[in-house]
């Protein structure tokens, strides 16, 4: 707690930072100039809310007031679990699709609508850096997506989204079936924080182990404004990681993002190897990612979305799939074992 509400420690912090931002030589170096502001103004957005919040606390005289209040003591209330090493920082949602054919590359189009949604509520800005679409079918001609990948920008992003990572399974009347027969499909989801420098964390690129290819973007039908090659896809030989960006105009741009996708990619390659390790150590069995269902989905023949982990559930799917994740994502984070929390801390 101490972490998120010491808030004479974070204006200590703001004056440091305030006075090397008035360092004349302060935007030679523009890339740590940019975070340095960044952490600034985050810093300062966090004091002039706590500030706020004590003046409304003050001159409360109603039960409106009461409640505005409470509901914002909430989303204080939340970040108190928000304080590991990347929890501010802002996150890249992959979703691949599993087992299932046309159905879970529908699936996945789904769930990238349901965190979409759920980030225009939050107030997160997304942007899609590559997406590969699957084969139109069904009724409506409906086209699926084989994998995703969202950038998501904003304050506490990652810590929101770090436990969404893992299977999630859809049971449903398949509206590819002719015979509208129930069908079950898998989505994998990955979460990872967004990694800008590598060289903070101790990892080195050598930039002989990158391979890059550019390539014509498409989007569903093989239709897109950019008919250049401005796609970009990066490989990492060593360790055969690979990022594509097709989001920007430009081949630098694209470049760019996709970087820093391979960057952030890599930093979680490395952590889930430590943490191997340190399960190895400790005699820990360390289960496939592909393996960890998280949640499912029904929609047939009863309606249920049940986290497996909390055992939270909610007959209202709909809600759900329109982004509506709250109840998951606070449970998930209010609640993983101690073990589990000491275990990351470790390996962070």
């Amino acid at each position: 707690m101490r972490t998120v509400f010491d808030i004479k420690k974070k204006r200590k912090k703001l004056k440091e930072l305030e006075k090397e931002i008035q360092n004349t030589k302060f935007w030679q170096n523009q890339e740590r100039a940019v975070k340095i502001s960044r952490e600034f103004n985050q810093l300062k957005e966090e004091i002039v809310g706590f500030e706020n919040l004590k003046k409304e606390l003050n001159k409360i005289n109603s039960k409106e007031q009461i409640h505005r209040l409470e509901k914002k003591l909430k989303e204080k209330e939340k970040k108190i679990f928000f304080s590991k090493k990347y929890d501010r920082r802002g996150a890249v949602l992959s979703i691949y699709a599993g087992a299932g054919g046309q159905d879970a590359q529908d699936w996945t189009t789904m769930l990238l609508r349901m965190y979409e949604r759920y980030c225009q509520r939050k107030g997160f800005k997304t942007n899609i850096l590559h997406q590969s679409f699957g084969e139109g079918g069904g009724p409506e001609g409906r086209i699926g997506t084989k994998s995703v990948t969202l950038e998501i920008k904003g304050l506490f992003a990652y810590g929101f989204f770090k436990n969404e990572s893992g299977v999630h399974r859809l049971v449903r009347i398949s509206p590819f079936s002719v015979k509208n027969l129930r069908h079950t499909s898998f989505a994998l989801v990955e979460v990872i924080p967004k990694i800008e420098d590598l060289s903070q964390e101790g990892i080195v690129i050598n930039p002989d182990d990158l391979k890059t290819g550019f390539y014509r973007a498409s989007g569903p039908g093989g239709q897109y404004v950019n008919k250049r090659e401005t796609a970009v896809r990066i490989k990492h030989l060593p360790t055969g990681i690979v990022a594509s960006c097709q989001s920007e105009r430009s081949q630098a741009q694209n470049r760019k993002k996709a970087m820093e996708l391979v960057y952030s990619r890599l930093y979680d390659f490395y952590q889930k190897n430590r943490r191997r390790e340190i399960s190895k150590v400790k005699q820990k069995r360390v289960s496939a990612s592909w393996g960890n269902q998280i949640r499912s989905y029904v929609l047939h023949p009863y309606k249920l979305v049940k986290d497996l982990r909390t055992q939270v559930e909610t007959t209202k799917v709909e809600r759900v799939l329109d982004g509506q994740i709250d109840q998951f994502i606070e449970a998930e984070v209010r609640t993983m074992p101690r073990s589990a929390r000491q275990n990351l801390d470790s390996a962070n």
